[in-house]
């Protein structure tokens, strides 16, 4: 039997893991996890991940990550070295191999002495994968909290940035997703009975409460804390919304909030849109929008906004992988690397 490759993607909200045997992708799955409010449950939670998804102590581990970010971490340095204390110490008898965003992999460490190298590489793997069977397009993956836009051309990636502020001043990422945003860091104000209406900025309701609403987002993907701490039901985003306004459900209609949040809904489009049309500019041959992430719905719309045609990474590696690419991507990628799968 083939030794399985286990990829991870370690956020500071979710923890992604997959499964890859021979070029496919067995099981993937991703969990919610703030590593800031419980730090010490990192090690466990990888360990019981790997045992969900079948792995034993002959696999190898293919690690990227974000959780640098975390504010719990005073400097990325000192994230990323404690997610790689994390990962071997949950593996001990196990390899693990470093993304980098060269596309390299390297040991953990080389990975200490790398740290920026290492830092937020997740995009550059999922981009990766997508360049095999789609040498020209741009990678739109719209997650939790924010979206990645990535060029690929003749089978290349050609980001501008690699940092996560290049890629924000690129307009490669943009700090909007599909679950975790704010209301009010989409839209100042919204339309309320003829006239368009300030809105709060107490955290009331997230942009996922308006795609629950809009039945875009399916109750079980709201991973996250409601703003009020009530489930992330459709009731309950419907409270929700109307609080962005200062009001209740007994002051605003259904009509009203469907207005508001088809609204919220359009601005994050257009967003999005807009920072894919900026990169396509440097690119203009670049026809096809690959898209992917929990909120794919919402790359595919703003990839029409932006004139692309549009194709799933879901239908290549289904539906779970996809919205858990970049640890699928980077064990298919470190596969390769070990030549365990053929080109």
């Amino acid at each position: 039997m083939s030794r399985a490759v286990i990829g991870w993607d370690v956020g500071g909200v979710n923890t992604k893991v997959a499964r890859v045997v021979q070029g496919k992708v067995l099981d993937a799955r991703a969990h919610p996890y703030e590593i800031q409010r419980d730090p010490d449950a990192l090690v466990p939670l990888l360990r019981t991940l790997a045992r969900e998804v079948g792995a034993d102590e002959t696999d190898v581990h293919a690690l990227t990550m974000t959780a640098e970010l975390s504010q719990m971490f005073r400097t990325k340095r000192e994230g990323v070295h404690a997610v790689l204390d994390a990962v071997c110490s949950a593996f001990p008898h196990s390899a693990v191999h470093v993304y980098t965003v060269d596309g390299c992999f390297v040991t953990p460490d080389e990975a200490r002495r790398r740290t920026l190298e290492v830092a937020a590489a997740n995009w550059a793997a999922t981009a990766r994968v997508v360049a095999q069977t789609s040498p020209e397009a741009i990678l739109i993956d719209v997650g939790t909290t924010t979206t990645d836009i990535i060029p690929i051309v003749r089978g290349a990636v050609v980001a501008e940035g690699r940092t996560d502020p290049e890629r924000l001043r690129s307009g490669e990422l943009v700090y909007l997703g599909a679950l975790r945003t704010p209301v009010e860091a989409i839209v100042h104000e919204v339309p309320l009975r003829g006239a368009m209406a300030g809105v709060s900025t107490e955290g009331f309701a997230l942009v996922g409460d308006v795609h629950v609403w809009r039945g875009e987002l399916e109750t079980a993907a709201y991973t996250v804390p409601t703003p009020d701490g009530r489930p992330a039901s459709r009731e309950f985003a419907r409270e929700r919304l109307a609080r962005v306004v200062c009001a209740d459900t007994e002051m605003v209609s259904d009509e009203e909030l469907a207005a508001i949040a088809e609204h919220v809904a359009a601005r994050a489009e257009e967003r999005i849109a807009m920072s894919v049309a900026r990169v396509r500019s440097r690119q203009p041959q670049l026809e096809l929008a690959v898209v992917t992430g929990l909120g794919d719905f919402l790359a595919a719309r703003a990839a029409r906004r932006a004139g692309m045609r549009v194709a799933f990474l879901a239908d290549l590696l289904g539906r779970d992988a996809a919205r858990s690419a970049p640890a699928a991507a980077v064990a298919l990628l470190l596969e390769r690397a070990l030549g365990d799968h053929p080109a």
